[in-house]
């Protein structure tokens, strides 16, 4: 398994591991995993880590959890990561803290823990699904056990359309 599944494990947190095969021609990675698990694209979440500035916070780094149809607002995260300024990891950098490969980054199990935030949208379901920690393997699991496990905050950090 990977380390996102031991994580979980580990934590004696309820999840299911959900494979699926993953199309390496697919442009994004959220919506083939939303359709080849047959859910709406609300409760597939993609886990993206941003660079902040000028901040109290553990590291320069943090990440955002939102849905798979919507993106992530840098400033929102940014105010909710109580910095001043967010933008987008390089890939490299978002590789290289998590340990994963793009479009298989995990929230759990990094090999740098991140302060976290989740996107509030995810209050309003009873399970989500984010990366397994490759492509092809989601877990599905409540928001609320993926916040209290990982210590993360509820934000409004997606932005639709």
């Amino acid at each position: 398994m990977t380390p996102a599944v031991t994580f979980l494990e580990r934590a004696g947190v309820a999840h299911r591991v959900v494979a699926y095969p993953h199309d390496p021609a697919a442009e994004s990675y959220g919506q083939e995993a939303a359709e080849a698990l047959g859910v709406d694209p609300d409760v597939v979440f993609k886990t993206l880590v941003a660079a902040v500035e000028g901040g109290d916070h553990r590291s320069d780094h943090v990440v955002g959890i939102v849905p798979v149809d919507a993106r992530l607002d840098v400033k929102a995260l940014a105010s909710a990561s109580q910095a001043k300024r967010a933008t987008m990891a390089e890939p490299a950098d978002a590789e290289r803290l998590t340990g994963y490969v793009r479009g298989g980054i995990s929230p759990l199990g990094q090999r740098k823990r991140l302060a976290t935030f989740l996107d509030s949208s995810a209050k309003t379901v009873d399970l989500i699904y984010v990366s397994g920690g490759r492509r092809g393997l989601d877990i599905a699991l409540a928001p609320g056990d993926l916040v209290a496990v990982l210590d993360a905050t509820y934000a409004s950090i997606a932005v639709r359309g």
